[in-house]
Order: C-alpha cells, then sequence, then structure tokens
C-alpha cells in the first residue's frame, strides 16, 4: 500500500517508517537468518533486527496513543486538529524502544544508530519538523555513534554500511526524499561490497547480514519519504554465487577454525557514564564483540565470553544489570574437547508464562514452566514470547500471557510457533494470580486438550485484583481519582479510590469474597507496606474462617499487591 509522500521528516514519518521497517525485516528475516556468518554463525541476524525494531515501533505507537487519549479528554473547541506527539517525542520513544528490546549484536549497533539519529533530531527542539540537512545530519551522527559504540570495530559489517549511507546522505540536497534515496544507494553499494573486506564472508559467499538489515531499513526510509519503495528494490544478491561449491558446506565451513567465545551475554543496566566506562574495559578483557549502547542512566550491553558469569558480575559491580540473556553458542564449549554436541531432545510439553517480578519469575520456574520477565511500561513483543516458545523446546506448549493487554500479541506469538510445528494452547490468563492457579492444576501427563481445559477452568474460576497508585489524574469506573491516590482494581476496573494501601487492599478483598471462595492468593510487590499481608491475612482468619491464604513476593512487579480468589 503506497504512503503519503514526505518531504519533510515529523513524528509521522516516524512512525510511517517504523512500521515499514518491521514489514521489510518481517519479509526478509529469514533470508538475513540464512546469511548470518559473522561474528557467530548462529543464523538470528535477522530475527535479532526484527525483534529490536518491533520494540521500537510499539515504543512510538504508545506515545501516538497516549497522545490520542490525551487530545480526547481535552475540550473539543480547544483541540488542535494536528495534535499529535512532537518530533522529538517520536524519535526518543523510537530509540527507548529499541533500546530495551534489541537483541544481539546487529541489534544492539542498529539501536544506537536509532538513538544516534534521535539525539540530532531531538535537538532541533520544538521545531515539528526538519528537512533533509537535518536527515542528513542524524545518519552522520548515527554512523559515528554506532561505531564509537563497538570495542573494536571491523570492517565489512553494518558499520561500514552505515558509514557509506552517512557519505553519500552528504552528497544530496536538502529535500528528505533525496537524502533518503542517497543514503539507500550507497548502503546498498556498501552492502555488495563487504566480502571483499571480510573473509569470513567471502568464503561463505554472502554479504553481511547486520548491513542487509540496515540496508532493508533504509528502503523503508526511502518509501517513508517517496511513498514508494525504492526503485532497484530489495538487495537482490545476498548470497555471492558461487559456481563450484556448494553454499550451504560454504556456511558450514565459514568459522572453521574460528570458535569464539562459548556464551552471547546481553543486560539492561542501570548505571552512571563513569561506571560504564569502567565495564567497557573489563568486558572488553573478558571476551569479543563488545557493544555498549545507551545514556542518561539506561545502557544495553551486549558481549560474546567464555565466563557469562563474570560478564553479569561486572555488570552488577557498575550498576543494576536486568533483562539478562544468555545464550550458548552452538559450536561447543571451549573447555570441552569440540566434539559435536548431540541436539537437545524436546520435551513432550511445556507451559510458558509472562511474569511481571522477578519473585513470581522465581514461583513459575519452580513449578516448571518457562518464563519471560515483563518489566514494569515494558510488555514483551510477539517475537520475545515466540523466543521463549522456542526455548522450552517442547512439542507441545501451553502459553499464559497473565495480562489482558497482551491478548494479541501472544495470539500472534502462538500462530508462529503453530507455523514452526510447535502445538501450541493460549489461555487468555489476565493476570499472574489466573496463572498460578493454572499451573497450579497442570498435569504433563495426561492428554493435551484434557490439560489445556483443565488449566483453562482454574484460571477461569480465580477472580483477580490488584493495588497500585495513580500516576496521574483521571476518570475511572469508581470516580476522578487524583496523581498519589491508590486504586483498587477488581478484574480490571477501578472499583476502590482510597488514601491507605491497607484500607484498599481491605476493602478489595471483601468484595472479592463476598461471592465466596476457598484460596486467597496474594502476591506482594516490593514497594507494598511490609504489614498488609499480615492484616489481610488476620483480616481472612477472622471474618472467612473457611478460606486458606497463600503469600508470595513478587519483587517489582509495577502493581503494590496482586489478589486471587478460587
Amino acid at each position: 500500500m503506497a504512503q503519503v509522500p514526505q518531504r519533510f521528516f515529523d513524528a509521522l514519518a516516524v512512525r510511517t517508517w517504523c512500521g515499514l521497517s518491521l514489514r521489510a525485516l518481517g519479509r526478509a528475516r529469514e533470508e538475513i537468518d540464512a546469511i548470518n556468518v559473522y561474528p557467530v554463525a548462529d543464523g538470528d541476524t535477522g530475527t535479532n533486527l526484527y525483534l529490536t525494531v518491533e520494540s521500537a515501533a510499539a515504543a512510538v505507537e504508545a506515545v501516538f496513543a497516549a497522545h490520542e487519549v490525551d487530545a480526547g479528554a481535552g475540550d473539543a473547541e480547544d483541540r488542535d486538529e494536528e495534535d499529535g506527539p512532537s518530533l522529538a517525542d517520536a524519535v526518543g520513544a523510537m530509540a527507548h524502544g529499541a533500546l530495551i528490546g534489541a537483541r544481539g549484536n546487529s541489534g544492539t549497533i542498529l539501536a544506537q544508530l536509532l538513538r544516534g539519529m534521535a539525539q540530532v533530531l531531538s535537538a532541533r527542539g520544538d521545531s515539528p519538523h526538519t528537512g533533509g540537512s537535518g536527515l542528513r545530519s542524524a545518519l552522520r551522527h548515527a554512523a559515528e555513534s554506532a561505531r564509537n559504540a563497538v570495542a573494536r570495530p571491523v570492517e565489512g559489517t553494518v558499520l561500514t554500511v552505515a558509514s557509506a549511507a552517512a557519505d553519500a546522505a552528504d552528497g544530496a540536497g536538502d529535500d528528505c526524499a533525496e537524502v533518503a534515496r542517497a543514503a539507500y544507494e550507497g548502503a546498498r553499494a556498501a552492502l555488495a561490497a563487504t566480502p571483499g573486506q571480510l573473509p569470513v564472508l567471502e568464503r561463505a559467499g554472502v554479504v553481511d547480514a547486520g548491513g542487509h538489515g540496515l540496508v532493508t531499513v533504509l528502503a523503508a526510509l526511502v518509501e517513508t519519504c517517496t511513498g514508494r519503495p525504492p526503485e532497484t528494490g530489495a538487495v537482490r544478491h545476498a548470497r555471492v554465487e558461487h559456481d563450484d561449491a556448494d553454499p550451504a558446506v560454504e556456511c558450514a565451513a565459514a568459522g572453521d577454525g574460528e570458535d569464539g567465545p562459548a556464551f552471547e551475554v546481553i543486560y539492561l543496566l542501570e548505571a552512571d557514564d563513569a561506571a560504564v566506562a569502567r565495564l567497557r574495559q573489563r568486558l572488553d578483557a573478558l571476551g569479543d564483540s563488545l557493544v555498549v549502547v545507551g545514556g542518561d542512566g539506561l545502557w544495553n550491553v551486549h558481549v560474546h565470553v567464555d565466563d557469562a558469569g563474570a560478564a553479569v558480575e561486572a555488570g552488577v559491580e557498575a550498576g543494576r544489570p536486568y533483562r539478562i540473556r544468555i545464550t550458548h553458542f552452538g559450536h561447543g564449549d571451549v573447555h570441552t574437547t569440540g566434539a559435536e554436541r548431540p541436539p537437545r531432545e524436546r520435551a513432550q510439553r511445556a507451559v510458558v508464562a509472562v511474569v511481571p517480578g522477578e519473585g513470581l519469575a522465581e514461583l513459575y520456574a519452580g513449578a516448571g514452566a518457562t518464563t519471560l520477565l515483563a518489566r514494569p511500561g515494558e510488555p514483551p513483543a510477539s517475537g520475545e514470547l515466540v523466543q521463549a516458545v522456542r526455548r522450552a523446546h517442547a512439542r507441545e506448549v501451553v502459553l499464559l500471557p497473565n495480562d489482558a493487554e497482551l491478548r494479541h500479541t501472544a495470539a500472534a506469538a502462538a500462530e508462529q510457533a503453530r507455523a514452526e510445528g510447535v502445538r501450541v494452547a493460549l489461555i487468555p490468563t489476565r493476570s499472574a494470580v489466573q496463572g498460578i492457579a493454572a499451573l497450579a492444576v497442570h498435569e504433563a501427563g495426561r492428554r493435551f486438550d484434557e490439560d489445556v481445559v483443565a488449566m483453562t477452568s482454574a484460571a477461569g474460576a480465580t477472580r483477580h485484583a490488584e493495588v497500585t497508585v495513580a500516576e496521574r489524574q483521571s476518570w475511572t469506573t469508581a470516580g476522578i481519582c487524583q496523581a498519589g491516590d491508590v486504586l483498587g482494581l477488581i478484574d480490571g476496573d477501578v472499583a476502590v479510590i482510597g488514601p491507605d494501601v491497607s484500607r484498599v487492599a481491605a476493602t478489595v478483598l471483601d468484595r472479592m469474597l463476598s461471592a465466596g471462595g476457598e484460596l486467597v492468593t496474594l502476591v506482594l510487590g516490593d514497594e507494598a507496606p511490609q504489614d498488609v499481608a499480615d492484616q489481610l491475612e488476620a483480616r481472612v482468619r477472622e471474618a472467612y474462617l473457611a478460606v486458606d491464604t497463600v503469600v508470595y513476593r513478587g519483587g517489582r512487579q509495577g502493581a503494590l499487591l496482586l489478589v486471587g480468589v478460587e
């Protein structure tokens, strides 16, 4: 579907670019994965780039949705027809979304490229848009900041392609469309030359996978600014053909004798600049492919190491690491003889659950579930759910999203997993307490359909509530709340507004138990008053004699308290 031409670059153009990039990477993902041989031939560069852009696009959509809500709450006569997020708002969201969702080496570098662009475009203050000169400057700063984020830059990679795009844009006019086309053509030419710059690419007969991904994203930029995809089309020769060899064999042999570190370690890190500078030095000594991107107290750290524990410990010393992902590469552990490991046998059935806090993650994992941690305000993307299903490595998977807002995301992930041959049942749990109830009756030994029915029934029989704090004034089903008010939500709707956590929690509990119940589940967040669980347990003992209570510590789960009544 053709887009309206954008002769300037504004917030709407950012939104369009993210959407077009996501769709283009979705189409190119498998091809990019197939040519991924550097720095590690792990076949996931296309997927990682897709997940990174998916997170960026979701963040931009959230900014637009927030402005639509604010505009709807205002006086219609005072509303500006062009009311919406500013360019700075949109590019800031794009950069932040990419940062927190970055995956793999290339995804982390792409996040820094987008952040570099955002830094230039945000510096334009209240200006609603920029022209070709602004876009040109953004592309230049993006290339430079990405190169600076990589500890040991290598030519023939996405860094080379990004620099070529910026160089070509420098020679374009002041029209955004001209700049975008020039950047795309420069990047495309640089990509075609990458096999001559990296021996591993030449042996495998492929261009750089990360560079291919960047060219795909720049093609989407051209379509954003002109309304049409580039006339030259997509990259036509991702693989450099050889007449005398089997490309599959070449890819398999590309890394012969070049086995690197055994683990990829990625995490988000809250730390100051000085601590991150020390962290870079330490991680650079531990391994390779080090990329540290971000700023303003939040960073995304990527490194390949043999000692994954040491890489995480370095992050702990620098600040607070979270969303830690450790992946073992398929080329074998450096401490073994190098013999090929047999593939891990698939389990028959697994449960995959999204959980809102570390405490609940431990609880679910202890019950045998594969967990995906969702930080407050950072819902997982569908690609992350698919990765969790793959990590479970089972023929049959029961998926528990544990959040009403994740229904469509989980459904999309389930469909993709089914396309990969996994039998997936999605139970639409709306709260982690419903997931706990479902997991309690899970029996891997019975027939899949019977197990799903039992788990669905247990989840559906569990009413759920949460106690949280209002962030701003707003209308609710229980009246107007002010910022700082304590809210009690029952089955997703605000039912109680008050000044005190314990009183609101007690009122919520009474309302839920008025319809009966046998078991109360309480999950306390880190910021909940320490005595609130004791008070609620005592209330249940005194007023509801036949009801049992169980208490869990949820960690940083967003809500002060989660309540389930079965």
